[in-house]
């Protein structure tokens, strides 16, 4: 008899979705409106907040999300879904165009990461989970943008995954100086034949 296939931390949060077409709008509503609570107030903020936000009972929220920390992983869980939705939709443009598109996404995407990481531990199994698949959407992306000469050959993915998140952990004065110092940064990444 054959083992049961296993499931990993992130299916199981994705197979949580419900089905029905109004419960996925309210689920849809609460991981929203949850993401800008947690970016802009932290996690901490009260959950008939979230619910008030999404339009929803909290009744309604505790049957999606019994408990905090799974409203946690749905958030990051969506968030991730998006980044890796992003390299299909960016897979068009030119390679530098569409790593330009795609780090973008990432940038946004860091913001709630480092919320949920204030609840969330580090090392959690659908923290490693989660990383694989952003490996798995991106690193095609610098890839292809490298063997058309648009981005830098000694950039590894993990580098290029590291400089995006450390900048975009420093607090900045407003969000015109975020962006033009991404924007530095990721035109550091740019090919020598187009600098």
């Amino acid at each position: 008899m054959s083992e049961p296939a296993s499931t990993s931390p992130r299916s199981d949060v994705i197979a949580r979705r419900p089905q029905r077409a109004d419960a996925r709008r309210n689920y849809d509503a609460l991981v929203e409106a949850a993401r800008d609570a947690f970016a802009s107030e932290g996690t901490r903020v009260a959950l008939e907040e979230i619910a008030r936000r999404a339009g929803v009972g909290i009744g309604t929220l505790y049957r999606h999300f019994p408990t905090r920390r799974q409203l946690l992983e749905g958030v990051y869980v969506h968030e991730v879904d998006a980044l890796c939705a992003a390299a299909d939709e960016v897979s068009a443009l030119p390679p530098w165009e569409a790593l330009v598109a795609w780090l973008q996404r990432f940038v946004a995407y860091t913001a709630t990461k480092r919320a949920i990481l204030e609840e969330l531990a580090a090392g959690s199994p659908l923290f490693s989970t989660c990383f694989e698949a952003i490996i798995a959407a991106g690193e095609p992306i610098l890839t292809r943008a490298q063997a058309s000469g648009d981005a830098r050959t000694d950039v590894t993915f993990d580098d290029l995954l590291r400089l995006i998140s450390g900048i975009t952990m420093m607090p900045y004065g407003d969000e015109a100086q975020r962006q033009r110092v991404v924007g530095i940064a990721i035109d550091g990444v740019r090919g020598t034949a187009h600098r």
